[in-house]
């Protein structure tokens, strides 16, 4: 079934997706009223259509049967160029809306971190107020990478931890325990990773988040926690990616050091390339370490080591995401009835 992209107003590239069909009026198994999305997208200007593009076709995917509606909202505050501006004008809606609204789920992406400590962001007292917001007025909210990070500080005072190395590529976890949100998956899923910092199981044990998946290698991925009437549901990790997100990050981090904004060239994505894809890579940074420029870079063998990339983690990112929604379900069922009467309540 399609998702109905709230207020009519679609993004090019979501109506370019195989997933996207006209919505049409009438629900199956007489579902009449679809559950209402918010999806929160700070990406920067040059992910935000991708973004959009790959959580609109997990949460497709996952929806299966379900009638699902998506609003899409921004935090105000983060750096835009005028292109990016006009897409926000054009396809999004304001943060007051979404404030003076009841959702059932939402999904709040991070963004580039520009300040070693999250409270100095420019965003942080906006994001600050959606997480107050989303503890009354949302069955459940998803909180992805940098937003997870920064929704342990806001609510539980967790700091998250340095890195030596950005944690990037594919990683197996195993599932912790029994969970709705893990329900069918198995001892262990995949994920994919692009962080430099990370929170870590002991901190979130302490303050009682629940840890659903963990890597020794890796870390903490999956961990949720109950706050008021919303359970809040977080992924250090990116399980909405599409299968060459990471060789695009790769590649632009390659182009960074090439052109000397970064000063080491980037580890090559763990568990994602194949083994003559990764001799490929190697060859190629050789060169780029002796001789760092454009002439180099234009040599990069991006489309030979594409074709041997999979997406192994999309049938457990799906699996999980349906689970959320049959979650968001089961609680709209629960209270449909005292949320008709209850007003919508700021922090």
């Amino acid at each position: 079934m399609p998702i109905v992209i709230e207020g009519g107003r679609v993004p090019a590239l979501l109506k370019r997706s195989k997933a996207f069909e006209p919505a049409n009026a009438a629900s199956p198994n007489g579902r009449s009223e679809p559950l209402r999305l918010a999806l929160i997208n700070n990406m920067p200007d040059a992910a935000l259509e991708d973004t959009e593009l790959q959580f609109f076709e997990l949460l497709s995917l996952a929806a299966a049967d379900i009638p699902v509606s998506l609003k899409l909202f921004s935090l105000p505050d983060l750096p835009r160029t005028d292109l990016g501006e006009r897409h926000l004008r054009n396809f999004y809606f304001s943060l007051n809306e979404l404030l003076d609204t009841r959702f059932d789920g939402v999904v709040i992406t991070g963004t580039e971190p520009r300040r070693p400590n999250l409270r100095e962001e420019p965003y942080w007292q906006s994001l600050v107020d959606v997480l107050g917001w989303a503890e009354r007025n949302t069955a459940s909210i998803v909180l992805s990478c940098l937003a997870a990070h920064a929704g342990v500080l806001a609510t539980d005072d967790i700091p998250r931890n340095p890195l030596l190395d950005k944690q990037f590529g594919v990683f197996e976890y195993q599932v912790l325990g029994s969970h709705p949100l893990t329900r069918g998956i198995g001892s262990s899923m995949r994920i994919p990773h692009s962080r430099w910092n990370e929170v870590q199981a002991d901190p979130l044990v302490a303050r009682g988040y629940q840890v659903l998946t963990q890597s020794p290698a890796a870390g903490v991925d999956l961990f949720v926690k109950q706050k008021q009437n919303s359970l809040f549901v977080h992924f250090q990790g990116h399980p909405e990616y599409h299968e060459r997100t990471l060789l695009k990050e790769y590649r632009r981090d390659i182009k960074r050091f090439v052109r000397r904004e970064r000063e080491t060239y980037p580890s090559m994505p763990q568990g994602y390339f194949d083994a003559a894809a990764s001799l490929l890579l190697e060859d190629f940074r050789d060169g780029a370490v002796a001789n760092p420029s454009d002439e180099t870079f234009a040599h990069f063998p991006e489309a030979a080591v594409a074709s041997g990339v999979q997406n192994t983690w999309q049938d457990s990112a799906a699996r999980v995401y349906r689970n959320w929604l049959e979650y968001l379900l089961s609680r709209k069922a629960e209270n449909s009835s005292i949320a008709a009467m209850a007003p919508v309540t700021r922090a």
